[in-house]
């Protein structure tokens, strides 16, 4: 695509500009059948249902901080998918697909922004890789979550989506606000990183009620005008903060608290990483053991939790020859390798 003209106001830090093709070419090439859409929708009514308190079940979302590996990414499905069905009387177990990644100042953005990892930005294949590797999960009978962090990336794989996050970074913006208005799937807000939950309290509030603001057709590719209704399955999570932990029966009851006077009626999501966890994976389990306390004690608030996992555990940095990259390890947030994801779980079911 021919650069716009540059002038000394306009377009001054701009390099250049890729044409990006719409989400309907994207979806064209890379369709989904009829037993996939149903299968998220179902999906989705199951989540909701939780969430809502018509499910007693809890909702798990677990998975690598990051997509990075496509290959990586199937391994992990088919063991969620064998464990999916052992404990299904207890936990909906949802995976964690996540391909946006928020930083604090640089660093990889995700397999959307850089698929090759190497600084190279082919976003449009990093869009199409993503909506490969959402479509085979689905197919594999796994149900998926993710971040939305771009807002024009929904438009791309947001009917392969079941659940979605909002970072503890967005929480607070209006642009995330509108977006998650609009989204047809539950979505989960998570406390800021000072531990504030006012701001996820609020942005519940928001995205519940409806909005008008810019994004990108569908079919045309153009800039539109989006007019929401306000979606109903908005909810916290909370991860921690400064301070530290935010999971306890005293920090739950005083967030039960804060919602029931803010006149809602969300249920409690727990993160078991961040600061629940110390940014230390391998406290996640004792955090599902805090959760299943909780529920032994009567608590019906919280109805799912999130734990960062991959087949090996801890991270990696990006190497400069991509072939000496780790399989299984992730290269953004540590992780809890799979052994002992899949004994928490299966110890969380049992207590339950």
């Amino acid at each position: 695509m021919k650069n716009l003209e540059k002038t000394k106001v306009f377009n001054v830090n701009i390099e250049k500009i890729d044409a990006l093709a719409t989400p309907k070419k994207i979806a064209e090439e890379i369709q989904i059948s009829e037993d996939i859409s149903e299968f998220v929708y179902q999906s989705r009514e199951t989540i909701s249902n939780i969430i809502q308190g018509k499910d007693n079940r809890l909702l798990a979302i677990v998975g690598p901080c990051s997509i990075h590996d496509q290959e990586l990414a199937f391994h992990y499905a088919e063991k969620i998918a064998a464990l999916r069905k052992e404990v299904e009387d207890k936990i909906f177990l949802v995976m964690r697909v996540y391909f946006e990644k928020p930083r604090t100042s640089t660093g990889w953005k995700g397999m959307i922004n850089d698929p090759h990892l190497n600084g190279s930005f082919h976003m449009e294949e990093g869009l199409r890789t993503a909506r490969r590797i959402l479509k085979t999960i689905n197919m594999l009978g796994v149900p998926c979550a993710t971040e939305m962090l771009d807002p024009l990336v929904p438009q791309y794989i947001a009917d392969l989506v079941s659940w979605v996050a909002i970072g503890a970074r967005t929480t607070e913006s209006q642009t995330h606000r509108e977006m998650s208005s609009g989204l047809s799937m539950p979505v989960g807000f998570k406390n800021a990183t000072n531990g504030d939950v006012g701001v996820a309290i609020n942005a519940i509030k928001s995205s519940r009620a409806p909005h008008s603001f810019l994004g990108i057709h569908q079919d045309e590719g153009k800039v539109a005008i989006y007019h929401t209704k306000g979606n109903p399955n908005c909810h916290i999570v909370l991860r921690g903060g400064k301070a530290g932990p935010n999971y306890s029966v005293e920090h739950i009851e005083k967030y039960e608290a804060e919602l029931k006077a803010s006149n809602i009626d969300s249920k409690i999501i727990i993160d078991c990483n961040h600061e629940n966890s110390g940014k230390d994976p391998y406290k996640q389990p004792k955090v599902l053991e805090s959760i299943a306390e909780q529920k032994k004690l009567g608590n019906q608030s919280i109805c799912g939790f999130m734990v960062e996992s991959n087949i090996f555990g801890d991270n990696q940095s990006i190497p400069e020859d991509l072939t000496q990259l780790k399989y299984g390890v992730s290269i953004t947030d540590k992780c809890l390798d799979w052994e002992n994801t899949e004994k928490s779980i299966r110890n969380l079911a049992s207590s339950l």
